[in-house]
C-alpha cells in the first residue's frame, strides 16, 4: 500500500532543481533532470544500476557540481552554496564507510567531532538510544551484521540533526526483518519533519514512498505518486498459470502487441500498452489448460516496460 502524502504546503520544497545535467567526458550520465521534493516527504528514486541516481544525489548534497541546470537544496544553491548544503544534509552511501576497528560509540563520537557538535557525549548517547544501539555500543563496527551496520550508518547520518536525508540503496544486502525495521525508522523520522530521498531496487520499498521518480540512462522517465505512475504507464497486464509455462512464454513473445512476458514464480505476467490488441492476441492462444486473469499492472511491470523503451547512453 502506498504511503499517505504529507500535509506540507505545496510550495514548501526542500529540493527544487531544473535541468540538472552531469557529463563525464562525452557521456551524459544525468540529463536535464527536474525534481521537486516537499518537506516531510519520502521520495523514492528508482532505476537500474548505472542510471545516474548516485551522481544526481551527489550533486544535491554538494559533492559534485552540475554542468548545467539550476536549483536549490534546503534553500541553498546547488552550484554555489555546496558547503552550506553539506552541513544540513545526511548522506548514507551504498558502501559502509565507517571505521571497522572502532566501536559503534567511537564511530558516532568521531562523526560528532567532525561536525563540532556541542555536548558530544549526550548527543551520542541519544543517538544510540534512538536507533536501539545501546547494548552494542562497545562492539566493533567490523563485527556487525549488515542490518546493524545499517543502523550505525543511519545513526551517523543523523548525528548532526540534518533537515534532509539522502539514502543511496541503504537496504541492499540486509535481511527482510532489518529492512522492515529500517523503514519503520524512516517513517518515524519523516513524521517528525525530516525529508528523505531514497534510492532502492525493491518494489515493496518503492510502494512505501510518498512519491516516486524513475531514472534510466540519465533520463527521468516518470514521476508522481504510486497511482500516478501506474496510470501514466497505460500498461495492460494479464497473469497466466498452468502447465508448460516456458513453452507458452516463448510462444507469447513472438506475438505482435505483446511487449513483455515475465515469470513471477509459477505465474507469467503478460503485458502490452494496447489493451485491445493484447487481449486479441491472448484470445488466439489461450486454451482451457491455462487460467488467464486480467490484473492491475504493478510497479515492476511498469518499470520493465519503461526500461525496454529506454536508450542506453553508453551504447
Amino acid at each position: 500500500m502506498a504511503a499517505h502524502l504529507p500535509s506540507a504546503p505545496a510550495d514548501d520544497f526542500v529540493i527544487d532543481v531544473a535541468g540538472v545535467t552531469k557529463r563525464f567526458g562525452d557521456k551524459t550520465v544525468v540529463n536535464g533532470i527536474n525534481l521537486q521534493v516537499r518537506r516531510g516527504e519520502i521520495y523514492g528514486f528508482l532505476g537500474p544500476n548505472g542510471s545516474g541516481k548516485t551522481t544526481f544525489i551527489r550533486m544535491l548534497c554538494g559533492l559534485l557540481t552540475p554542468d548545467a541546470g539550476t536549483g536549490t537544496c534546503l534553500g541553498y544553491d546547488v552550484r554555489t552554496q555546496q558547503a552550506e548544503i553539506k552541513r544540513h544534509v545526511g548522506y548514507m552511501t551504498q558502501k559502509f564507510s565507517y571505521y571497522e576497528d572502532l566501536s559503534i560509540r567511537e564511530n558516532l563520537d568521531f562523526i560528532a567531532r567532525i561536525y563540532a557538535i556541542p555536548d558530544r557525549a549526550t548527543v551520542v548517547e541519544k543517538s544510540l538510544e534512538r536507533l536501539g544501539l545501546q547494548n552494542r555500543s562497545h562492539q566493533l563496527a567490523g563485527q556487525l551484521s549488515g542490518g546493524w551496520k545499517q543502523r550505525l550508518a543511519l545513526a551517523a547520518c543523523l548525528i548532526h540533526a540534518p533537515q534532509l536525508l539522502l539514502l543511496d540503496e541503504p537496504t541492499a544486502g540486509v535481511d527482510p526483518k532489518a529492512r522492515r525495521e529500517f523503514w519503520d525508522h524512516i517513517h518515524q523520522l519523516t513524521a517528525d519533519g525530516l525529508t528523505v530521498l531514497i534510492t532502492t531496487h525493491y518494489m515493496d520499498e518503492a510502494e512505501r514512498c510518498h512519491r516516486l521518480a524513475y531514472l534510466a540512462y540519465g533520463n527521468l522517465l516518470t514521476r508522481g505518486t504510486l497511482d500516478e505512475v501506474l496510470t501514466a504507464a497505460k500498461l495492460s497486464t494479464w497473469t497466466v498459470v498452468g502447465p508448460n509455462l516456458r513453452v507458452l512464454a516463448d510462444q507469447l513473445r513472438r506475438q505482435p502487441g505483446i511487449e513483455q512476458v515475465v515469470a513471477f514464480g509459477t505465474t507469467l505476467h503478460v503485458s502490452g500498452r494496447d489493451a485491445i490488441q493484447l487481449e486479441a492476441r491472448i484470445a488466439q492462444i489461450r486454451t482451457p489448460a491455462h487460467q488467464w486473469t486480467r490484473v492491475r499492472s504493478g510497479l515492476e511491470d511498469v518499470f520493465i516496460s519503461l526500461m525496454d523503451d529506454a536508450q542506453d547512453n553508453f551504447s
